[in-house]
Protein backbone atom coordinates (compact mmCIF):
# COMPACT_ATOMS: atom_id res chain seq x y z
CA UNK A 1 0.00 0.00 0.00
CA UNK A 2 2.52 2.41 1.27
CA UNK A 3 4.37 1.85 -2.61
CA UNK A 4 1.15 3.06 -3.95
CA UNK A 5 0.97 6.35 -2.19
CA UNK A 6 4.65 6.84 -2.81
CA UNK A 7 4.15 6.50 -6.28
CA UNK A 8 1.04 8.59 -6.51
CA UNK A 9 2.91 11.62 -5.20
CA UNK A 10 5.44 11.32 -7.22
CA UNK A 11 3.25 11.31 -10.35
CA UNK A 12 1.48 14.25 -8.87
CA UNK A 13 4.82 15.73 -8.63
CA UNK A 14 5.49 15.27 -12.08
CA UNK A 15 2.36 17.00 -13.20
CA UNK A 16 2.10 19.68 -10.78
CA UNK A 17 6.00 20.87 -11.25
CA UNK A 18 6.60 24.11 -13.38
CA UNK A 19 8.05 23.31 -16.63
CA UNK A 20 11.80 23.93 -16.35
CA UNK A 21 14.26 22.06 -18.99
CA UNK A 22 15.71 19.37 -16.78
CA UNK A 23 19.76 20.15 -15.99
CA UNK A 24 22.07 17.94 -14.45
CA UNK A 25 24.19 19.83 -12.25
CA UNK A 26 28.29 20.07 -12.76
CA UNK A 27 29.95 17.82 -10.17
CA UNK A 28 31.05 21.22 -8.52
CA UNK A 29 27.07 22.11 -7.87
CA UNK A 30 26.13 18.83 -6.95
CA UNK A 31 29.07 18.62 -4.19
CA UNK A 32 27.58 22.01 -2.94
CA UNK A 33 24.16 20.91 -3.16
CA UNK A 34 24.77 17.74 -1.26
CA UNK A 35 26.53 19.67 0.90
CA UNK A 36 24.45 22.63 2.00
CA UNK A 37 21.46 19.64 2.24
CA UNK A 38 23.32 17.97 5.28
CA UNK A 39 24.50 15.14 2.96
CA UNK A 40 28.13 13.19 3.46
CA UNK A 41 29.70 11.04 0.44
CA UNK A 42 29.45 7.64 0.78
CA UNK A 43 31.62 6.05 -1.88
CA UNK A 44 30.51 7.87 -5.04
CA UNK A 45 27.45 8.25 -3.28
CA UNK A 46 25.38 10.87 -0.95
CA UNK A 47 23.58 10.16 1.93
CA UNK A 48 22.17 11.60 5.61
CA UNK A 49 21.30 7.91 6.69
CA UNK A 50 24.75 6.18 6.51
CA UNK A 51 23.53 3.37 9.01
CA UNK A 52 20.97 2.37 7.40
CA UNK A 53 21.39 -1.46 7.20
CA UNK A 54 18.05 -1.83 5.73
CA UNK A 55 16.99 -2.56 2.05
CA UNK A 56 14.68 0.42 1.45
CA UNK A 57 17.54 3.09 1.32
CA UNK A 58 18.08 5.03 -1.74
CA UNK A 59 21.52 7.45 -2.17
CA UNK A 60 20.59 11.16 -2.02
CA UNK A 61 19.36 11.97 -5.76
CA UNK A 62 19.08 15.75 -7.28
CA UNK A 63 16.56 17.24 -9.06
CA UNK A 64 16.94 20.99 -10.76
CA UNK A 65 13.55 22.72 -11.34
CA UNK A 66 12.58 26.51 -11.18
CA UNK A 67 9.74 26.50 -9.00
CA UNK A 68 9.30 30.32 -8.90
CA UNK A 69 10.18 30.55 -13.13
CA UNK A 70 13.17 33.61 -12.33
CA UNK A 71 14.79 31.48 -15.12
CA UNK A 72 17.67 30.80 -11.96
CA UNK A 73 18.02 26.71 -10.97
CA UNK A 74 16.13 25.54 -7.48
CA UNK A 75 17.33 22.30 -6.50
CA UNK A 76 15.64 19.05 -4.87
CA UNK A 77 17.16 16.31 -3.01
CA UNK A 78 15.62 13.26 -1.85
CA UNK A 79 16.63 10.08 -0.12
CA UNK A 80 14.77 7.37 0.59
CA UNK A 81 14.79 5.53 3.85
CA UNK A 82 12.31 3.74 6.19
CA UNK A 83 14.86 3.27 8.82
CA UNK A 84 15.80 6.94 8.98
CA UNK A 85 12.14 8.08 8.13
CA UNK A 86 9.77 6.13 9.18
CA UNK A 87 6.62 5.54 7.06
CA UNK A 88 6.67 8.11 4.73
CA UNK A 89 10.50 7.15 3.91
CA UNK A 90 11.70 9.60 2.41
CA UNK A 91 13.68 13.01 3.54
CA UNK A 92 13.19 15.86 0.91
CA UNK A 93 15.17 19.12 1.43
CA UNK A 94 14.68 22.05 -1.41
CA UNK A 95 17.50 24.39 -1.99
CA UNK A 96 18.16 27.60 -4.54
CA UNK A 97 21.19 29.13 -5.45
CA UNK A 98 21.92 32.31 -4.51
CA UNK A 99 23.48 35.06 -6.49
CA UNK A 100 27.01 34.75 -4.72
CA UNK A 101 27.33 31.31 -5.62
CA UNK A 102 25.87 29.43 -2.51
CA UNK A 103 23.45 26.94 -2.63
CA UNK A 104 20.70 27.58 0.86
CA UNK A 105 17.82 25.58 2.11
CA UNK A 106 14.63 26.99 1.86
CA UNK A 107 12.64 23.77 3.17
CA UNK A 108 14.28 20.69 5.01
CA UNK A 109 11.21 17.96 6.11
CA UNK A 110 10.63 14.62 6.12
CA UNK A 111 7.63 13.35 3.54
CA UNK A 112 6.98 13.32 0.05
CA UNK A 113 6.72 16.75 -1.23
CA UNK A 114 3.94 17.72 -3.52
CA UNK A 115 4.26 21.47 -5.56
CA UNK A 116 1.03 22.93 -5.32
CA UNK A 117 -0.72 25.59 -7.63
CA UNK A 118 -1.46 27.85 -5.11
CA UNK A 119 1.38 30.52 -4.31
CA UNK A 120 2.85 32.91 -1.61
CA UNK A 121 5.62 35.44 -2.88
CA UNK A 122 5.90 33.99 -6.00
CA UNK A 123 6.59 30.93 -5.19
CA UNK A 124 4.20 27.96 -5.15
CA UNK A 125 3.32 26.54 -1.90
CA UNK A 126 4.36 23.00 -1.43
CA UNK A 127 2.49 19.89 0.94
CA UNK A 128 5.05 17.40 2.94
CA UNK A 129 3.20 14.66 3.79
CA UNK A 130 2.56 10.56 4.07
CA UNK A 131 0.64 8.04 4.79
CA UNK A 132 -2.59 8.99 6.90
CA UNK A 133 -5.92 10.70 6.51
CA UNK A 134 -6.72 14.40 6.99
CA UNK A 135 -4.56 17.62 6.12
CA UNK A 136 -1.03 16.91 5.51
CA UNK A 137 1.44 19.96 6.01
CA UNK A 138 1.26 22.98 3.66
CA UNK A 139 4.57 25.16 3.73
CA UNK A 140 4.34 28.40 2.15
CA UNK A 141 7.00 30.56 0.93
CA UNK A 142 7.44 33.98 3.38
CA UNK A 143 10.54 35.91 1.11
CA UNK A 144 13.31 33.89 2.66
CA UNK A 145 12.45 29.94 2.86
CA UNK A 146 9.39 27.92 3.00
CA UNK A 147 7.56 28.42 6.89
CA UNK A 148 4.74 25.81 8.29
CA UNK A 149 1.57 27.19 7.38
CA UNK A 150 -0.97 24.45 8.40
Amino acid sequence: MSVRIVAAAVVAFAITSPAFPQRTPTAADRAAIFKAAGFQAQGRNFTRCPDDPSASHSFGAIEVTDLNSDGKPEAWVREGSTFCYGNTGQAVVLLTKGADGAWRVLLDEVGIDLVEKTKHAGWPDITVGGPGTGPQPLFVFNGAKYVLRR
